[in-house]
């Protein structure tokens, strides 16, 4: 059997310096790819990294850099029922996101070269090479949610949001993710990024094993997984004993909708579960904490 204690302890690592360097590297380039650009320098863009590399739950057989370039000038919004933009004093952008997302990877070709980008439905991926590591980069707009209070004045939160070439309006909620997931970390003793890198290198090591119930499972996923786990299955005496009680409320936890049905994703704008938009389900999340509850062969 093997050391799983031994394995746990070099999964929790983050990817060492000389990874850590090349994902700067690429961040750095990314952003002098834009200020390049004669338009786009002109422009309010915020340049930002988000996902695991961000959030320093990225483990090295995954390690690329995940990296947005937001328009702030322009916002695609959502508004109550019933309400229009003039409700609340907006008006039409003076770019579309088309036309942005165009400008943005002339950019990327200028600076990197046509043959090191290759657009994507949703981002455009920065290939690889011996000083950075690859990249994907994802041309946004901000988003903003708008809401009432009960005094009659409304307010927005504010996210990331972005077409697909498909015709798929996708939206994040970057800034959330982040500082959720930094106050998970610090409640947790710091064993949620630990665990999060843990679950995910074990995912890759099934998926290298062909155990079908591994493949589709989303690295946020089991980041947005673990959050909903109570800090109380987190901090025990060893990473063995972590892993065994996070498995086991998960698993618990996911046996029917309405055990989860108030799990929610790290951001808190989104349910994890119910009626979601993402690529994953219920059943297909506990079908992978039982396949690696048998695959470490947990009691």
């Amino acid at each position: 059997m093997p050391n799983w204690e031994e394995s746990f302890a070099s999964w929790a690592k983050g990817p060492g310096d000389t990874e850590k360097e090349k994902c700067e590297r690429a961040e750095t380039a990314i952003r002098k790819a834009i200020a390049a650009h004669e338009k786009l320098s002109a422009m309010d863009i915020t340049v930002f990294p988000q996902g695991s590399y961000r959030h320093k739950t990225n483990v090295r057989a995954d390690s690329d850099v995940d990296i947005c370039v937001r328009l702030n000038t322009t916002f695609f919004p959502d508004y109550p029922s019933g309400k229009t933009k003039e409700d609340f004093g907006n008006t039409d952008g003076s770019i579309t996101f088309a036309d942005y997302r165009n400008l943005v990877q002339k950019a990327l070709e200028d600076y990197f070269g046509e043959d090191y980008v290759t657009r994507g439905d949703k981002a455009f991926n920065i290939n690889e090479n011996t000083y950075r590591i690859d990249a994907d980069v994802v041309v946004a707009l901000e988003h903003r949610r708008y809401r009432y209070r009960d005094d009659g004045s409304y307010y927005y939160v504010s996210g990331i949001a972005f077409d697909t070439d498909k015709g798929k309006r996708i939206i994040n909620w970057p800034e959330q993710n982040y500082s959720n997931g930094l106050d998970k970390h610090t409640e947790t003793g710091k064993r949620f990024r630990k665990m999060a890198r843990i679950l995910k290198h074990l995912r890759n090591r099934m998926k290298d094993e062909d155990i079908a119930a591994a493949d589709g499972i989303a690295s946020c996923l089991i980041e947005h997984m673990l959050y909903n786990v109570p800090k109380d299955r987190f901090g025990h005496d060893t990473l063995k004993e972590d892993v065994r009680a996070v498995l086991a409320f998960i698993f618990n936890n996911t046996r029917t909708d309405q055990e989860c049905h108030e799990w929610v994703e790290v951001n808190h704008r989104e349910w994890l579960f119910r009626e979601t938009k993402q690529p994953w389900t219920r059943e297909k999340a506990h079908a992978f904490i039982s396949a690696a509850w048998d695959y470490l062969e947990f009691e």
